[in-house]
């Protein structure tokens, strides 16, 4: 159906029900001149008359009554259906679907997702994770999670993170065991646990830096994992020294003394994480909603 046939069946049944073009035109915001032309395209392209027009009164004939019966119920359910669709723009509820890291999720959403559902009981939050490169618009994803060199020009970002500083901690029990590493090169010494990379599928190498100078170390233990928090619960365990991004969890694990950070003056800095969506399209009030809460607010 043209645009033009359907503006000319929502003005025929406009008319029909309030028997008036005065009436119908005021109820469309249109002028009664405007409904008149489409009510006279509508009769011409149909070859039937549908309304009995007098000076005084409005009525449908035989065709028209048929023709009311049968559209005016659809153009009811269509009317609904976009009320329904302004909904989502305007209260936040929906589905919204979320291609992330891991390491994103367990860091940024994991932590608030109790308080993000109470808060809004509508929206269902979708995470997949997944540590490649995914085409969010092609796979269907509202937004993404990346590190900020990551995202695309073309696409519009949200921080959800500060910078990350690289850390290395081991547990009490395993520093009584060992030595703490002085210099990244004394970790040959010692049980690191490993992370794969997803793109190469090498062995991540751990990053340092001090002074200007720069080194990734690679690194051998008794286990490769691809998980922030089973790398916590491994080095809580004392199986082992791991490399993370410092976080809060992390520090309020120091302060306990269920953790110690080591070679903390050899620190690298990685661009934080950002939530993307496509640019062009514009925003439902549920992802508003997600990247409104989500989002990184610098501490006062």
């Amino acid at each position: 159906m043209r645009p033009c046939e359907f503006g000319e069946l929502t003005a025929f049944v406009a008319i029909a029900e309030e028997k008036s073009f005065r009436k119908a035109a005021a109820r469309l915001n249109l002028t009664a001149s405007t409904l008149s032309h489409s009510l006279r395209s509508l009769e011409e392209r149909l070859g039937v008359r549908l309304l009995n027009r007098t000076t005084r009164q409005v009525s449908p004939t035989e065709a028209g009554i048929a023709l009311l019966a049968d559209i005016a119920p659809a153009l009811l359910a269509i009317s609904g259906a976009v009320e329904n669709v302004n909904a989502f723009r305007e209260i936040p509820k929906g589905t919204v679907r979320i291609n992330t890291p891991r390491i994103a999720a367990e860091m940024v959403f994991l932590p608030q997702l109790r308080e993000f559902c109470q808060q809004f009981p509508d929206i269902t939050l979708e995470l997949a994770t997944n540590d490649g490169f995914v085409d969010i618009i092609s796979e269907g994803f509202d937004a993404g999670v990346r590190i900020r060199g990551d995202v695309q020009q073309d696409m519009n970002a949200v921080r959800l993170t500060a910078d990350f500083h690289s850390a290395v901690y081991g547990s009490p029990d395993y520093f009584a065991r060992h030595p703490q590493p002085r210099t990244p090169a004394d970790l040959k010494n010692h049980a690191c646990i490993g992370r794969r990379e997803i793109a190469s599928g090498s062995l991540y190498r751990w990053e340092f830096e001090k002074d200007g100078r720069q080194m990734a170390v690679p690194v051998r233990g008794p286990l490769v994992v691809d998980s922030v928090s089973m790398m916590t619960r491994i080095a809580l365990d004392g199986a082992g020294l791991v490399y993370s991004a410092q976080s809060a969890e992390h520090d309020a694990l120091v302060a306990e003394s269920k953790l110690i950070r080591v070679l903390e003056d050899w620190s690298v800095t990685f661009p934080g994480f950002f939530l993307y969506y496509p640019g062009h399209r514009q925003l439902s009030a549920a992802l508003k909603a997600v990247t409104g809460y989500f989002r990184w607010r610098e501490a006062l």
